[in-house]
């Protein structure tokens, strides 16, 4: 069975939960549009959370042919594959006393809101990011499975100072780039740095439009695929885009960054979760219960999967 996070809230009867997928679903695009296929059995003793599909490589094609003549044979390519669902989230502590004298502000609501925003930059960051082979703990991202790929490609674009004759050559690269994929992307995602240009561009040539989502909240489109700004994460050390942005020399510097094209679907680019939902967890403290110190967790058990390699793409190396 595949559900969204907005289908899998219907069948929630916990407010609190209901309350943490709104979350989700408000601060990301790309969480309220995936659908995730809950058909992760774990195996024996609970030690395996794998999803094996098989990804279609190459498209079978069709074509005329004479009288008497045979049909030029081709077959589509497909190969095995497999992903790990992955385990992730946080907890935060709060002593009782702060939460009696909290007043308006509930402070488990807003340490539980916060954690939700943590839990989201950590998916997104992976969704791009992930490379099982480095750690074991992600998922594989989108850059280390299109890499190789028949839609991996690279840019020309030199958008670091946009004249009209960029803004023009920028558009055919990306008519170029969106024609390679099968079927019209369901968004384009990028950084902050880049997203704004390419806004920039879509005004200009009267490509930019503007729609609500779900909870009207406003939404930029580059001819009428919506933008999604895959915002920043904390690493631990530092806050970066996460799409990354490299720069090289020091004269004369140059930033680079990549531009990703999805369709979400389940036979194109789409979650995993555990049989019987999305797997999303809340847990919190009982305050009646002993103990001045209480904890509270949120918790996410997913991971992507890309059914065909051309319903996906990115564009690398574009100058910002």
């Amino acid at each position: 069975m595949a559900l969204t996070l907005a289908q899998a809230k219907v069948t929630m009867q916990n407010k609190i939960d209901q309350f943490v997928i709104d979350e989700f679903r408000r601060s990301s695009l790309l969480l309220d549009s995936l659908t995730f296929d809950d058909a992760v059995s774990p195996g024996t003793g609970g030690s395996t959370l794998t999803y094996g599909y098989t990804r279609l490589l190459t498209p079978s094609t069709a074509g005329p042919r004479a009288i008497n003549a045979e049909y030029t044979a081709n077959e589509a390519k497909r190969t095995k594959a497999t992903t790990d669902l992955k385990i992730f989230g946080g907890a935060f502590e709060l002593d009782r006393v702060i939460q009696d004298t909290s007043g308006s502000l509930n402070e488990i609501q807003f340490q539980l809101q916060q954690k939700v925003l943590g839990a989201r930059n950590y998916f997104h960051y992976q969704a791009i990011n992930g490379n099982s082979t480095t750690n074991a703990l992600t998922f594989d991202g989108l850059s280390k499975i299109l890499t190789g790929s028949d839609t991996e490609f690279t840019s020309d674009a030199d958008l670091s100072e946009i004249t009209p004759e960029v803004a023009a050559q920028f558009m055919e690269d990306m008519d170029n780039f969106l024609s390679e994929l099968d079927g019209r992307p369901t968004m384009l995602m990028g950084n902050s740095k880049l997203i704004n240009k390419i806004k920039s561009i879509a005004r200009a040539a009267g490509y930019y439009s503007r729609t609500e989502n779900a909870f009207g909240q406003t939404v930029d489109n580059y001819d009428n695929i919506p933008l999604v700004d895959m915002g920043y994460y904390w690493n631990g050390t530092a806050t970066v885009p996460v799409i990354p942005v490299t720069t090289t020399g020091t004269t004369d510097p140059v930033s680079k960054t990549d531009l990703y094209a999805v369709n979400l679907a389940l036979d194109g680019f789409h979650g995993i979760t555990p049989q019987g939902g999305v797997g999303i967890r809340t847990y919190l403290p009982n305050l009646a219960d002993p103990g001045a110190v209480k904890k509270g967790e949120v918790e996410m058990v997913a991971g992507l999967a890309l059914k065909a390699t051309r319903k996906a793409a990115v564009l690398r190396d574009i100058i910002i």
